[in-house]
């Protein structure tokens, strides 16, 4: 499979795309307003302890304030250098149970109180109203490492499928450190010889040097070291193990990928391009039309059936259902190659939209069990690309497929859109014919109580046409019972849900 990375950068933003056989299979978004802050340090202030949740709340310096839970705060200094695993490092190996040792967690209570000071990084960046996550368990990634101070382990990314060189390679980290920190050695260490590892690990102290004593010196809350922007860190983790090439369409950053990988990976120099056609990059490599695909809710498969993607609070929910497809032989084998090319597209999109959390897909019923253990099988399958680590369950009784994704961005959709200003973010808007029956009913409650001799109604001009329409009879029957006029006014200014009523006076004054 050839993968290349397109960066386009512009003024309000920047995006990566990955593309697999020029498909996109990801894509990053940097906006100056949301800026990712995974991976930062900050020195924090404890704002609130609450027991009943064993988290804290910590002023970070953002306007919302981040979170920590009591496994992610660094316990006594005699547990300090405890082989742990960090959640937030790709492609680590975690330690097996029988290598980790046993650790009472204590009350949060008992390791945190409000006021004071500590050192934490960022895991997750604020999704949605939930604040940034926290962790004081410091890892910083490299090239070939990831070095993790508080933390004595060494792992090995679990794919260095060779055991030699997986052993190599621990070994010569063991012997190189000459401090007890952990390190897990990622995947394009695979092959790289003892001055490589010697030189990354010499930068990491010297980093490490720096944000301690800018933690003694500094207040809190203060940013102590910010990770590499999108582009960097694209090309620090992409580049020879998910991507071959990088085009890029602007100059200056064409030359700060150029200056990176001089100093780290000079060899890549040559797969770095220029883009510098007059037709913007994206459209160029046809991205445009699949990234406007990725934010609709409804997404047609090459056959006519189709999958319907809803997001709620706490999971996302997908279906599948065959639509215009009618199949050439019988019923249970159209269900199978519709299920089965929807795992596809699912996917596909769950990896486009980066799509995290809980996930429950609603299969078309199969009667066979061979048949549901195909689509399981191919569901699991079609995740093995993903970077993002997934855990999916066998197919229920009822067809459904209950699935996780680590989430540690924002959606796509989150990203890119904002809540409908019309429906609030419900996806459904009174129907014309409930809200002519709304205005009804609210005429004739508050009929009682005017003394004028006509009812004015200002309304949505499509909803003022139904009433002097297709309605007609609805303000004959109204003015009937009330015994008033009822005029109607369209307003072009008003949602088709608002209307305001007024009484009219025999002298023409409304109130």
């Amino acid at each position: 499979m050839y993968r290349q990375l397109v960066i386009n950068i512009t003024e309000p933003e920047i995006r990566v795309a990955l593309l697999e056989d020029g498909t996109i299979a990801e894509l990053f978004i940097d906006c100056k307003d949301l800026y990712d802050i995974s991976g930062n340090i900050y020195k924090g202030r404890v704002q609130r302890v609450l027991p009943g949740m064993q988290a804290a709340f910590v002023d970070i310096g953002l306007k919302q304030a981040a979170f920590i839970y009591v496994n992610d705060v660094l316990h006594d200094p005699v547990e300090e250098f405890l082989p742990l695993f960090s959640e937030e490092v790709e492609d680590e190996e975690e330690p097996q149970e029988a290598d980790r040792e046993p650790r009472q967690l204590r009350p949060i209570e008992e390791l945190v109180c409000e006021g004071q000071e500590i050192l934490v990084q960022v895991a997750k960046s604020p999704i949605g109203t939930k604040g940034a996550r926290l962790t004081s368990y410091i890892s910083l990634p490299g090239r070939f490492l990831v070095m993790m101070p508080n933390a004595g382990h060494i792992g090995v990314s679990r794919r260095i499928e060779d055991e030699g060189e997986r052993s190599r390679l621990r070994h010569l980290v063991d012997d190189l450190r000459t401090e007890p920190f952990g390190y897990i050695v990622r995947t394009a260490a695979e092959g790289v010889q003892e001055t490589k590892l010697a030189y990354e690990m010499a930068f990491f102290k010297k980093l490490w040097r720096s944000i301690q004593e800018k933690n003694a010196s500094a207040s809190a809350p203060a940013l102590l070291h910010q990770e590499l922007n999108i582009v960097l860190r694209a090309v620090r983790d992409l580049m020879t193990l998910e991507a071959e090439r990088i085009i890029i369409d602007d100059r200056d950053g064409y030359e700060s990928v150029l200056r990176f990988l001089d100093g780290f990976m000079p060899s890549l120099k040559d797969s770095v391009e220029l883009y510098e056609g007059r037709e913007p990059i994206f459209d160029a490599y046809n991205l445009e039309g699949d990234i406007s695909r990725a934010l609709k809710r409804k997404v047609w498969l090459k056959s006519g059936g189709y999958i319907v993607i809803e997001h709620t609070e706490a999971l996302l929910a997908i279906d599948v259902n065959t639509g215009r497809y009618v199949g050439k032989h019988n019923l249970e084998e159209t269900i199978l190659k519709t299920n089965l090319e929807a795992v596809k597209e699912i996917a596909y999109q769950i990896r486009l939209r980066d799509i995290g959390g809980i996930i429950i897909i609603d299969f078309i019923d199969m009667e066979k069990k061979g048949n549901q253990e195909k689509v399981f099988k191919a569901l699991k399958e079609a995740f093995k690309k993903d970077r993002s680590k997934t855990h999916v369950l066998p197919m229920s009784e009822m067809g459904l497929i209950q699935m996780t994704r680590k989430r540690v961005r924002k959606p796509l959709t989150r990203l890119l859109c904002e809540p409908c200003f019309y429906c609030e973010g419900e996806g459904y808007l009174l129907s014309r014919r409930t809200i002519c029956h709304n205005i009804y009913r609210e005429v004739l409650s508050k009929s009682g109580d005017v003394a004028g001799v006509k009812m004015t109604l200002h309304v949505n001009p499509d909803i003022a046409e139904l009433l002097l329409g297709e309605h007609r009879e609805l303000i004959l029957c109204l003015e009937k019972r009330i015994g008033k006029q009822v005029v109607i006014y369209p307003n072009a200014n008003f949602h088709v849900e608002e209307y305001d009523l007024f009484e009219m006076m025999e002298n023409g004054s409304s109130s």
